[in-house]
């Protein structure tokens, strides 16, 4: 037993992403360069930065756009046994239009591709925790609602 009464404490790492939309209402998935399954712009937060403020960085770093971030779709309570307590924060990125589509230029280092998916299709796309995620995210970004999620499921 340690003396430190915060050595209990969790020590949670966090990351922000912003899910974008066509005019399909598709939302878009990244394919990282770095990893074996799609995912959505983001990543984790640098000191000092919010959650907000990460995603804004992240997606301009990645995509090489700077669209007005919206509101909190998703805050969830995802840790991993690889890298332990995680609390991720999912924003809202609107309807991406064609100008910023067209400024879209892919960091390389991080990016090789993106496509817009159906929600219903997702599943099928990426891993089972982000799709659980999304799928949430989609809905509130229709219902104009915030989920709070545990492992990507509503409690």
């Amino acid at each position: 037993m340690t003396d430190d009464p915060a050595a209990a404490f969790a020590r949670a790492r966090a990351a922000a992403g912003v899910l974008f939309f066509n005019d399909h209402d598709h939302i878009m998935l990244v394919d990282p360069s770095y990893k074996d399954y799609r995912d959505i712009p983001g990543g984790y937060l640098e000191h000092g930065e919010t959650p907000r403020q990460a995603a804004e960085r992240e997606v301009a770093e990645e995509l090489g756009i700077h669209p007005k971030i919206g509101r909190l779709l998703v805050a969830d309570w995802a840790p991993n046994e690889a890298e332990g307590d995680k609390v991720l924060f999912l924003f809202d990125g609107g309807t991406l239009t064609t100008d910023q589509l067209n400024a879209i230029h892919l960091d390389p280092s991080e990016l090789v591709g993106y496509h817009f998916h159906d929600i219903a299709q997702i599943h099928g796309l990426t891993i089972p925790r982000l799709a659980r995620r999304l799928v949430h995210a989609h809905a509130a970004h229709r219902d104009g609602g915030t989920r709070y999620l545990e492992h990507g499921e509503r409690v």
